[in-house]
């Protein structure tokens, strides 16, 4: 899909409201409740917020529907690959994997055939341009074979007690089908908030850029996140972007400010117009830190050559 290259400005109404705990269901509070204390103006069709550091639930819509997640998929791929570990380890890149991103109209890192890459290079290329070929590539090392892979992604899953989530594949594309992988608003805060708890991997949701010379026996590389929060939103330190036509413009996001951090979702803010995850993220962050003063969110255009996942 075709971004906007306008600048998209948003005020964000800040709202403070008292932690909720979770005796069970995060909702014990009652639906009603929760939305009227919650932040306004968020569009998503479902929305999850988490306070990662007092480990309590703040605030969700639709909070146990299941959806496409479409490229939030890779913070699973990333997940088993870590745990797995040798990172340093380097693997060559099969065409096979090019021509399935190829095929599948996938965002892709670019990665060219023949190249030595340790898996620790590869995983930039995995979560900053949501590199589907860099997915593949993963899956079929680790796994050994996607398939082996992908029963590591559902056991991990069922392991963080992620019981409504269903991985079908390595990437999130829409095959099988459009609905094959899905997932909760739940869930997915979850496993941000399990993963944002490795340093390995907030080192890499973290980078803006990542820029890898010729030389090693591969050629040379720029990636550019997809997460357009991180430099436009005060403390963004991630997380992963996701879109296809079933899940709409989605976000996993994470931001600390001071000795706080929060973790949210949003499912679908939009089908049309990509900024609106990005604000959505915004508004649930401003309110989850109380924020006494209104900000406005800028959300810079989608630099050239990057990709919009």
């Amino acid at each position: 899909m075709r971004s906007s290259k306008r600048w998209t400005c948003v005020i964000a109404t800040a709202v403070t409201a008292p932690l909720v705990a979770v005796p069970g269901t995060a909702e014990a509070a009652g639906p009603s409740r929760v939305a009227a204390a919650g932040p306004s103006g968020v569009a998503a069709k479902s929305a999850y917020l988490f306070d990662s550091t007092a480990k309590k639930y703040r605030w969700s819509r639709a909070a146990d529907t299941r959806r496409p997640i479409a490229s939030i998929t890779k913070v699973m791929t990333a997940i088993v690959v870590l745990r797995s570990g040798k990172l340093d380890r380097k693997v060559t890149v099969k065409q096979k994997y090019i021509d399935y991103a190829v095929r599948q109209g996938g965002s892709m890192a670019k990665l060219r055939a023949g190249d030595k890459l340790t898996v620790r290079q590869l995983l930039n290329g995995l979560m900053l341009p949501s590199g589907c070929d860099a997915a593949y590539m993963l899956a079929d090392v680790y796994g050994p074979g996607w398939r082996g892979f992908v029963a590591k992604m559902n056991k991990t899953a069922k392991s963080l007690g992620m019981t409504r989530t269903k991985y079908a594949n390595f990437d999130g594309l829409p095959w099988p089908s459009a609905t094959s992988t899905s997932s909760t608003a739940r869930d997915q805060a979850k496993l941000g908030h399990y993963a944002m708890k490795r340093a390995d991997f907030r080192s890499v949701v973290a980078r803006r850029t990542y820029k890898l010379k010729a030389g090693g026996g591969h050629h040379a590389y720029s990636w550019i996140n997809t997460n357009r929060l991180l430099g436009s939103y005060k403390g963004a330190i991630g997380i992963k972007t996701g879109t296809t036509d079933a899940a709409g413009y989605s976000l996993m996001f994470a931001a600390k400010r001071g000795k706080r951090t929060l973790t949210g979702i949003v499912l679908n803010s939009s089908t049309t117009t990509e900024q609106v995850r990005f604000t959505d993220a915004a508004k649930m962050l401003n309110w989850g830190f109380g924020a006494r003063t209104a900000q406005i969110l800028r959300v810079p255009p989608v630099p050239a050559g990057a990709n919009v996942d």
